[in-house]
């Protein structure tokens, strides 16, 4: 995506001048490759418009990310993680045990996970969670027994889907979107069918039951993709009946390639998105270690640009390229200039 220079001074934030020699002095950045694009846009952005380095941003996802930035305090760590889920307490723990305990929780915005499959393959056309569920899970309701899962074919559990061979593939378990398709897909599917009832008469507590109701058949009809969306695309390009889950922003830039199905009914887009219509959406974050702001060069002017209006705002590049910008920017801009931590009420 090419960008239109963008000024500082059409910004309104004044760079405040370096001082002294560090040993590093450019920004590290990495985690989640849902939020990959829009940090790599920024990162640009941000070089070509201030007196700092372009900062380095890399992928690898939420949780490798977060891991990497809950390693402690220095220049060899990294400054920020990008997230396309919120960090959990047992994150925000290891990271204490390791001496970082001051975060800055940003949210940039909103993204939408939805699922394509080839544009000239079989009539995917609409999803419940339903059907993922009796797709991919490990154990489905038949019966009214629960048993391994044999499916074969989509049309084998709904009728009104396409006779075409389950192929799909899903993020790994160190990303966050893995992590929100359990939980909004995955877990809604097995109580729209039953088997949760099921696990819990048959003795199962909660939280056993929800364990079981996400996870997966290793029979090769769901395969983790550890890689970012690109290695989903190749995957689906060389199997027709293939059908993945991608973030909205990711779909909307292949649309030559690619056609999405609604979920329950609702069709993913911006504008679903942001009015809560559409079910399988969520927030975006990056998280600033704050003891890094005044020792690494840029970081705070980084996060201040990064949800300046000009930049996360409906008109700015991210909205361009898919994120749905969040109606309480204003209240993020103010909370990152007065660098406000999760431990003092954010």
């Amino acid at each position: 995506m090419k960008l239109a220079h963008i000024t500082a001074s059409t910004l309104a934030i004044t760079v405040a001048s370096t001082a002294g020699a560090f040993a590093r002095d450019n920004l590290q950045i990495a985690g989640s490759s849902t939020v990959l694009p829009y940090a790599s846009i920024v990162a640009e952005a941000f070089g070509e418009n201030f007196d700092f380095p372009t900062p380095v941003v890399e992928s690898g996802g939420s949780s490798s990310g977060l891991k990497r930035f809950c390693e402690g305090v220095g220049e060899n760590t990294i400054d920020v993680a990008n997230a396309s889920r919120a960090i959990k307490e047992s994150e925000v723990k290891a990271c204490a045990d390791a001496g970082v305990t001051d975060i800055m929780e940003v949210r940039i915005g909103y993204d939408g996970i939805v699922f394509a499959s080839q544009k000239t393959g079989p009539d995917f056309a609409a999803f419940e969670p339903a059907d993922w569920f009796n797709a991919i899970a490990a154990k489905v309701l038949k019966d009214g027994e629960l048993v391994d899962n044999s499916y074969t074919n989509w049309s084998d559990f709904n009728a009104d889907l396409p006779e075409a061979e389950i192929a799909t593939f899903i993020p790994g378990t160190k990303h966050g979107t893995r992590e929100v398709f359990e939980e909004k897909v995955l877990l809604q599917g097995c109580e729209d069918t039953g088997a949760m009832q099921a696990m819990l008469d048959a003795g199962m507590s909660e939280d056993d039951a929800e364990g079981q109701c996400m996870a997966v058949r290793t029979d090769g009809k769901s395969v983790d993709i550890d890689g970012d969306y690109t290695e989903t695309l190749a995957r689906i390009d060389s199997n027709t009946s293939g059908v993945g889950v991608f973030g909205l922003a990711f779909y909307e830039n292949n649309t030559d390639k690619l056609k999405v199905a609604t979920m329950s009914g609702v069709a993913p887009s911006t504008e679903t998105i942001a009015s809560g219509d559409y079910p399988v959406s969520r927030p975006l974050f990056f998280y600033v270690k704050k003891a890094h702001i005044g020792v690494i060069p840029g970081l705070k002017e980084y996060a201040e640009f990064f949800v300046a209006d000009e930049i996360a705002g409906p008109d700015g590049p991210l909205a361009q390229y898919g994120l749905v910008s969040d109606p309480e920017l204003a209240a993020t801009q103010a909370a990152v200039a007065d660098e406000v931590t999760m431990n003092s009420g954010m």
